[in-house]
């Protein structure tokens, strides 16, 4: 059995070979002071090393570990840090500051050598967690995603709601519960990272025909369509003859399945999708021109959406840790924004929901965290997969 590498109390690991087992070894190095330290750099270069998925687990401050790896050697970030002021941690921790701006300051700061150590083709989800002060939500989500935008340079390509459908214990009589978490993709550059966008899609039922008409996959026909045509006043002849050809070819791509379903929007009929102006919408000034334009939809389903439904982790012992996210939240981002034979890094990753996720899917993955417990929680949940 491979079991995952810890490095315990500050002491690495040795690899005794490839595919051999991984054993703790007392293998320390002293800095110029005279105190022993890690050298997590060689032990991330050992494991790059090695045809093993079992996640390599590092104790240690996350800032600390972080600075020591090398530069754009990580494909994919997720991580969920502690609460600011909500629960103390085991060895405390971020989280513990008396004001919520040292918190972000410090995640900042991590954050900062999370960019670092991010190839440009990588993704960082971060799931965040708002706090309450003097009765006030002090939105510490927007506040840390705004300093990572104007200071760091990283790019938001979407906030995701996780709505967690149900809540915790809540006894305040002046508020409404809050059941809804912040999920956070970010990116170094807006064009050129990785994303895969079939790997999540939902796959739509498929097209059919039925007494020789052919019928998309949420039941168009085209018959509504070509009777619209046939009594516009809007259109011109010419627009018409032309909407009706557009229309058999589009019929034809839904019965090859190269379409799975489309919509029809005729000048007149129905209003443009998203903005009438026509300086705002091409698909204005589409209309504008050719009196019909069509939305489809691809043959490999739909993209998600941005509010995800998912119910949070209770099967990993809620006494030894309160905020284990799901594995459910952790795959998609996986899927879509981590190529195969990805190197994943979870900066707090407590006890390893997104090391269970990678190494579901076959990638490797490093976690970071001060607790020997939660890591040794982690170890235990990813070992259960061999």
């Amino acid at each position: 059995m491979i079991d995952s590498i810890i490095v315990r109390d500050r002491l690495p690991v040795s690899v005794e070979g490839a595919g051999a087992a991984y054993s703790v070894r007392d293998v320390r190095t002293a800095d110029v002071s005279g105190v022993f330290s890690t050298d997590y750099a060689r032990q991330f270069k050992n494991y790059l090393a090695q045809k093993t998925t079992a996640p390599l687990l590092l104790k240690g401050d996350a800032l600390d570990v972080l600075k020591s790896m090398p530069e754009s050697s990580i494909d994919f970030v997720m991580t969920s840090p502690p609460y600011w002021g909500k629960r103390e941690y085991e060895n405390g921790g971020i989280g513990l500051e008396e004001d919520f701006r040292d918190f972000v300051k410090n995640l900042a700061a991590i954050f900062s050598e999370v960019h670092r150590l991010l190839k440009p083709t990588g993704s960082f989800w971060l799931n965040l967690g708002d706090s309450y002060s003097g009765k006030s939500l002090v939105g510490i989500p927007w506040r840390v995603a705004f300093e990572l935008i104007d200071n760091q340079g990283w790019v938001l390509r979407n906030n995701v709601i996780w709505s967690k459908l149900k809540g915790g214990m809540d006894n305040s009589t002046d508020r409404l519960a809050n059941v809804h978490e912040h999920v956070f993709h970010f990116v170094k550059q807006p064009k050129g990272y990785y994303y895969n966008a079939d790997a999540i899609r939902s796959k739509l039922r498929e097209a059919r025909v039925v007494n020789g008409a052919v019928i998309s996959a949420t039941g168009v026909t085209g018959v509504r369509y070509k009777r619209q045509l046939e009594l516009s006043t809007a259109l011109s002849e010419d627009e018409k003859k032309a909407a009706f050809s557009a229309l058999e070819r589009m019929l034809a791509d839904v019965a090859a399945g190269n379409v799975s379903d489309f919509r029809m929007i005729i000048r007149g009929q129905q209003r443009t999708t998203h903005s009438d102006s026509e300086k705002v919408s091409g698909r204005a000034k589409e209309l504008r021109d050719r009196g019909f334009y069509f939305l489809k939809y691809h043959p490999k389903g739909s993209k998600p959406g941005d509010v995800w439904e998912i119910i949070p982790e209770d099967t990993q012992g809620r006494i030894a840790h309160f905020a284990s996210y799901p594995l459910d939240l952790c795959r998609r981002p996986l899927l879509a924004t981590c190529p195969t034979g990805g190197v994943v890094l979870d900066p707090f990753c407590g006890t390893g929901t997104t090391m269970l996720a990678a190494r579901h899917l076959g990638l490797k993955s490093i976690g970071v965290d001060i607790s020997s417990r939660y890591l040794e929680m982690t170890q235990e949940r990813c070992d259960g997969l061999i």
